[in-house]
């Protein structure tokens, strides 16, 4: 299924480009596997995102 985040449009314009690829990506990820709401997918998904992108600079 393609899963569409506009009603979060706002949390993710605030994002690196590259922090918001990656954080849809983990998103579209946990809906699939865990289930669970879009909002908690995409919080937890640009946490992680953000996270990945910090561990990348060092």
């Amino acid at each position: 299924m393609d899963w569409t985040f506009e009603d979060f449009k706002t949390d993710l314009d605030t994002l690196n480009p590259i922090v918001r690829e990656k954080a849809l990506s983990i998103a579209k990820e946990l809906i699939e596997k865990k289930d669970i709401s879009a909002k908690e997918a995409l919080s937890e998904g640009i946490i992680r995102a953000e996270e990945w992108f910090y561990d990348l600079e060092g």
